[in-house]
């Protein structure tokens, strides 16, 4: 009876949305996305045991279920905690699932108004802040507010980091922006920084050193197993893409 059930034509699609939500939101697009869409039950099954099924990632998935399909419900509930109690805490859980939802600039205003008082410096609540400015294009905010937080030793080996130095290099400020991707150019790290810069070296038509850092990353792409492979596999393949359009690979 099951297994002439409609029930189970949903069951691809089920799989085909949890897997493309995963799958972009970890920047995994270009190696999996049309796998997923075009095979949608082998390539999600194939998905899932490749990318998710790895401790954390699994633990995420399932605590995120209810959040992928019901977004505004999550933020519903965020909201009614807040009206309840208005606290810091509240408000910033509320800001990270607007943020995470899209409603970036809800998400700024909230993350703005926690920024008060004894919380004027907060690592979480700056760092968020920071990607939200990224996300509408502020960079001059984000430059502002990285100097404030830029002594915090959280900051120096942070994503938030790149997106400064990206800040600095979109503004014009070329000598101040290779100097913090230089920063974060260390060995067996920070692949997504370090294929920011290779871009940045491009963007000043300096492509032999480009070619040099990207050669390096692909490098040690190829000394790295499991979840760290993974992880930055797409920025692997983001080198392997610039590389070509430089004349190699």
């Amino acid at each position: 009876m099951f297994f002439n059930s409609p029930f189970l034509y949903y069951i691809p699609i089920v799989l085909q949305v949890i897997c493309a939500v995963h799958c972009i939101r970890k920047g995994n697009q270009y190696n999996w996305l049309w796998l997923i869409i075009f095979l949608p039950l082998l390539g999600s099954i194939i998905y899932m045991f490749v990318e998710m099924f790895s401790g954390n990632d699994m633990k995420k998935m399932q605590n995120g279920m209810g959040a992928v399909f019901n977004p505004s419900g999550k933020i519903k509930k965020l909201e009614e905690n807040l009206r309840f109690a208005d606290t810091f805490n509240n408000k910033v859980a509320l800001a990270d699932a607007l943020l995470a939802a899209g409603q970036t600039e809800k998400a700024i205003a909230l993350y703005e108004s926690c920024l008060t008082g004894t919380f004027t410096v907060h690592d979480h609540v700056n760092m968020q802040l920071i990607y939200a400015y990224d996300a509408v294009n502020r960079y001059a905010d984000i430059i502002s507010l990285a100097k404030k937080i830029y002594t915090i030793p959280q900051f120096t080996r942070s994503r938030a980091h790149m997106v400064y130095a990206m800040a600095l290099a979109k503004t014009g400020h070329a000598a101040a922006a290779e100097t913090e991707f230089k920063m974060l150019n260390g060995r067996f790290s920070n692949y997504e920084s370090r294929y920011q810069f290779g871009c940045f070296l491009i963007m000043e038509s300096r492509q032999a050193e480009a070619r040099k850092l990207f050669e390096e990353i692909l490098n040690e792409a190829s000394h790295l197993e499991g979840k760290e492979k993974r992880d930055n596999r797409i920025w692997f393949a983001q080198v392997k893409d610039e590389l070509k359009k430089i004349g190699v690979v």
